[in-house]
């Protein structure tokens, strides 16, 4: 018996993760369209620009309509194509993703500052969103590299703390921020020394040595602010000695992106050398290959000559070296004085971004932008709708995270040796 072509095809599996977050999105913008009445007030200008760009004040309720019905489209298609079991191009679903994001966060911001005496303030809240996601993208950064060799850095939030405090102890001491940008990550990697030490080298589970650095980073940083660093208020724990920011001419002026990119401290910088230098090598170089190869199969790396121990060590201390230059963010790199536990928790974050991110440098920075995005958006909120309740407003960065991770992140897979210890 003969089986037609027609039978023999396979169907693609049905995915209802998008469309239902697309759903989502559709009665949100919905929602917006029909409660938002009056003005809005849109304010691109920011006080670091030499010249004043004019408020927008428009009606917002038919740019909501317009965001909703473009949203409503795309989740149809979207419906469509789930349905008939048609896999659209990658580049259509990223561009859809982006699109529907985009534009349920607009909406959003349109209905708020809808009747309101406050402004959107856009481009101040883009230049806050880079502030906020500046450490997180380093502890990201941070942990991509660590677990790309196969060792699982809890201890990002330790990294973080540590090279808060020596970044600010190292420039109050030295009269230079640039003292606290050499200590930092010198911080952050004493302590990978101590996580690459118990994990590689007496193979203890990496995830319980993670949650001890953390530990003795709180209690470490602790004890050091209340017996040192208040003894010496004046002298040791300072912002007078913080990173300035670096107005880059001609790009600094910009209307909205100017600001926000090319007006930064040296840090963010750095930040941005870091994102593509790690692109580029971890996938297009002889030490990124070694790298991943001993996170994804370490006895095939020692075959072939690579000193895997060597290898997981070293990686682990540049790693922990990154999020600790991060932690400098929170102190000379927002002209803030050190104080107890200033981390709260971003090095969670961090490593949840870099899952976000599914072990890639520029997904993981992706996936913290959207959380400082996130938390920008919280901290302006009360400033154009004061009637919004505090709580709520503290939920939306964790509520957009999960979001994300429900609806637009699809399956992930760490590298298949990491918390592995490798013995010969």
């Amino acid at each position: 018996m003969r089986t037609s072509e027609k039978d023999t095809q396979v169907l693609a599996k049905r995915s209802w993760k998008l469309p239902g977050a697309y759903v989502a999105a559709s009665v949100l913008a919905l929602v917006f369209s029909v409660a938002t009445h009056g003005d809005v007030t849109i304010r691109l200008n920011d006080k670091s620009q030499s010249y004043t760009i004019p408020d927008i004040v428009t009606a917002g309720a038919p740019i909501v309509w317009v965001l909703a019905a473009l949203i409503l489209v795309i989740t149809a298609w979207t419906l469509a194509s789930t349905i008939r079991r048609v896999e659209d191009p990658s580049w259509a679903r990223t561009a859809g993703m982006v699109v529907v994001g985009v534009s349920t966060i607009l909406g959003f911001l349109l209905y708020a500052g809808s009747d309101s005496t406050g402004a959107v303030t856009l481009t101040s809240t883009l230049v806050s969103t880079v502030a906020i996601s500046t450490p997180l993208i380093f502890g990201s950064l941070s942990g991509v590299i660590s677990e790309r060799v196969g060792v699982v850095n809890i201890a990002i939030e330790g990294d973080l703390l540590v090279g808060a405090f020596a970044g600010v102890m190292a420039a109050s001491y030295f009269q230079t921020p640039y003292a606290g940008l050499v200590a930092a990550p010198l911080a952050g990697a004493l302590l990978g020394s101590l996580l690459a030490l118990f994990s590689v080298k007496y193979g203890v589970d990496q995830i319980i040595v993670g949650v001890v650095l953390n530990v003795l980073a709180l209690g470490l940083t602790t004890f050091l602010y209340g017996t040192i660093m208040k003894a010496n208020q004046g002298a040791l724990n300072t912002n007078r000695y913080s990173l300035t920011d670096i107005k880059i001419p001609g790009l600094s002026e910009i209307p909205v992106i100017g600001p926000v990119l090319f007006d930064q401290s040296i840090l963010v910088y750095l930040m941005y050398v870091a994102v593509i230098a790690l692109a580029f090598f971890l996938f297009r170089s002889r030490w990124g290959l070694r790298l991943r190869a001993c996170g994804e199969h370490p006895r095939a790396a020692d075959t072939v000559g690579i000193n895997v121990g060597r290898t997981r060590t070293v990686n682990t201390i540049l790693g922990s070296a990154f999020a600790g230059l991060g932690g400098a963010f929170f102190t000379i790199g927002s002209g803030l004085a050190f104080t107890d536990n200033i981390s709260a928790g971003n090095g969670y974050i961090a490593l949840a971004a870099m899952i976000l991110g599914k072990w890639n440098p520029v997904g993981a920075m992706a996936a913290a932008v959207m959380f400082g995005f996130a938390q920008a958006l919280a901290r302006m909120l009360p400033n154009i709708e004061p009637a919004i309740p505090a709580d709520l407003v503290s939920m939306i960065p964790y509520v957009v995270t999960i979001i994300a991770v429900a609806g637009f992140v699809g399956k992930s897979r760490a590298p298949a040796a990491e918390n592995v210890p490798y013995v010969k």
